[in-house]
């Protein structure tokens, strides 16, 4: 069966594609480039998730999946959260992103963080499935690693001994990482509701 990756962003739609091959038998198809971006203006990492699959959805009625995810930092008391990908303005790429974050976080002693991710599948016939993940970890001092994409190279997990995202390599990060668990979770879903 054909599922539709909804997201825009194509470093994310590898990592979901790499993380679902390895889970479950389904041609997965990027979205289609017609169908125009999504704005993200949901209150909640599910509400965003929602209304990329349900765009995609309703376009082509098939089997879609999208997610959302948030860096959660405690001593930015839960930013920049459902403003991730936006952190440092509308059009931010990665670097401007990190930037600031670094910059905000100069002087803090607490560097603890959580990345959640809330995936979402919307089968044929409209049924939805929800899964979730989340990995605890550091926000570093400064980059380091070159894999990845996003706020890899300063978040660094707990279970990786001190390195971070962009230090590990992509099987390593899946291992581990809050997009890796929500799909893992997913595909169990989706391949249970299939069968």
């Amino acid at each position: 069966m054909r599922c539709i990756v909804a997201t825009a962003n194509p470093d994310k739609a590898a990592e979901i594609v790499t993380i679902m091959k390895s889970a479950i038998d389904l041609e997965l198809i990027e979205r289609p480039r017609d169908i125009p971006d999504v704005e993200e203006t949901g209150e909640t990492l599910l509400e965003n998730a929602l209304l990329k699959a349900q765009a995609i959805y309703e376009a082509t009625g098939e089997l879609t999946i999208a997610d959302d995810t948030g860096l959660f930092v405690d001593a930015l008391n839960g930013a920049p959260g459902v403003r991730s990908a936006r952190f440092a303005g509308e059009h931010a790429r990665y670097e401007d992103n990190v930037a600031k974050l670094l910059a905000e976080m100069h002087d803090a002693e607490n560097r603890s963080a959580r990345f959640e991710t809330v995936a979402v599948a919307i089968l044929p016939g409209g049924e939805h499935l929800v899964a979730t993940g989340t990995v605890e970890g550091i926000i570093t001092g400064e980059p380091a690693g070159s894999n990845g994409f996003g706020y890899d190279p300063v978040f660094a997990p707990l279970e990786a001994d001190g390195k971070t995202f962009a230090q590990l390599s992509s099987s390593e990060k899946a291992a581990i990482s809050h997009r890796g668990r929500a799909f893992q979770a997913l595909a169990t879903q989706v391949h249970q509701a299939l069968a």
